[in-house]
């Protein structure tokens, strides 16, 4: 049994799918979180193909960075599949049938499919003698763990709903259990409207002045930088307070949430609290907004609905968008936008009506109105607020980023 030394992770994923970019790897990134989250630092993470040397390989050698080695990946029924008979020889095993993963494979396909058990399938219940067997809540391939010179070896399914059961229930609760673990200490809060390199220059003198126990990390996504302030001292637990809230003073002009939020979340929370309603008339983000919104559970509570009116005839007819306006200043305007805002807020009777309309790309823009060129509007009760933004990216990125200034902006106008 492995002593209680200070636990280091290494993750490898598997996978040719993986490699030519057919499937984005989730898996490494949510491992990584939960690790973290955990106290287990991950040292390394690697991504392979179904290749038998390249496997054994990234293997052998990741045991000289890390003494927790976890693998995704390659524990299917089909012949690309040799992650098992690899693992198998590496830790000199043979392949028996474990009775709790065929139970397992036989309810999954008899009573919960009803479809007919074939030999390939089966298979799936063979795991190596050497091996402790990890029970599959969510399918059918079992994860297994090894142990070998001072390091532990997990190898799970690639399927992201089977990983995260396995990780959540055993492997990680297991990990905890047999490694001596650092209580890591997390701050973050959620910014928008000012890029990294911006955030980096005025946080320059905070930075410097920081204690050296903790770290200062900046995490950029889509129009959004979370700052995150992050300590493995226990003792430090008031001096990080401390230094989050001298953060939040700095940053104040862009700070939307002084947790780890999305946008959505954080315009969500705002809107329950004040016991608001939302509805939306999308054009250029063709339900994309409304799509976030109700990604959250408890939406239901605030947000009655949206409209995607993606032509002048739906503006018309559905918005009650003039006629005129739209001759007059076209479809992708401030005039157009604010109409659609107030008229599905009046449609649906929500406090606030939320509006997008603008040119994502490749094509369609003009000197006046390039690709990227953005309306948004915020319509209330007793005004219509709004606003233009102007991007730069690709159709994919333009969309997602219109999305995240609408939501900010709405959530700006909410008082």
């Amino acid at each position: 049994m492995i002593n209680k030394q200070k636990g280091i992770a290494s993750i490898i994923t598997i996978g040719d799918e993986l490699l030519i970019g057919q499937t984005i790897d989730t898996n490494s990134a949510w491992m990584g979180i939960a690790l973290n989250e955990s106290g287990i630092a991950v040292r390394r993470r690697l991504a392979v193909g179904d290749n038998w040397d390249d496997i054994w390989q990234a293997i052998e050698q990741e045991s000289a960075f890390a003494n927790i080695i976890l693998i995704t990946g390659g524990l299917g029924p089909t012949a690309d599949d040799i992650t098992k008979p690899l693992l198998c020889k590496f830790f000199d095993g043979e392949l028996v049938v474990d009775q709790g993963a065929l139970d397992n494979v036989i309810d999954i396909f008899s009573n919960k499919l009803g479809k007919p058990l074939i030999e390939r399938n089966l298979k799936q219940a063979e795991v190596p003698n050497t091996c402790v067997v990890i029970p599959n809540k969510r399918g059918t391939a079992p994860g297994m763990l090894f142990e070998k010179n001072n390091c532990v070896y997990v190898s799970m399914p690639g399927v992201p709903h089977e990983m995260k059961g396995m990780m959540s229930d055993d492997v990680i609760p297991w990990l905890i259990n047999h490694f001596s673990v650092d209580k890591i200490i997390h701050k973050t809060m959620l910014t928008v409207g000012i890029g990294e390199s911006f955030l980096a220059e005025i946080l320059s003198p905070f930075e410097q002045l920081l204690p050296p126990e903790i770290k200062l990390a900046y995490l950029p996504s889509y129009g959004m930088v979370r700052l995150r302030l992050t300590t493995s001292h226990p003792s430090y637990q008031a001096e990080i307070e401390k230094q989050f809230n001298a953060l939040k003073i700095i940053v104040q002009e862009h700070l939307v949430a002084d947790e780890d939020l999305s946008m959505q979340a954080a315009v969500s929370a705002k809107m329950m609290e004040q016991s608001k309603t939302l509805s939306i008339a999308e054009s250029c983000t063709g339900g994309y907004i409304a799509h976030l919104i109700t990604s959250l559970a408890g939406s239901s509570q605030f947000f009655f609905g949206g409209i995607v009116s993606y032509s002048n005839e739906l503006k018309m007819s559905l918005l009650n968008v003039p006629a005129e306006i739209l001759e007059e200043f076209g479809a992708v305007s401030i005039q157009t936008v604010e109409k659609m805002a107030e008229g599905i807020r009046l449609k649906t009777g929500s406090d606030f009506g939320l509006a997008t309309s603008g040119i994502m790309g490749p094509g369609g823009g003009t000197d006046t109105k390039p690709v990227g060129y953005v309306c948004v509007a915020v319509s209330l009760k007793n005004k219509t607020v709004s606003t233009t933004f102007q991007f730069r990216f690709d159709r994919t990125r333009n969309i997602e980023l219109t999305a995240i200034q609408a939501l900010n902006f709405l959530r700006k106008n909410m008082g």
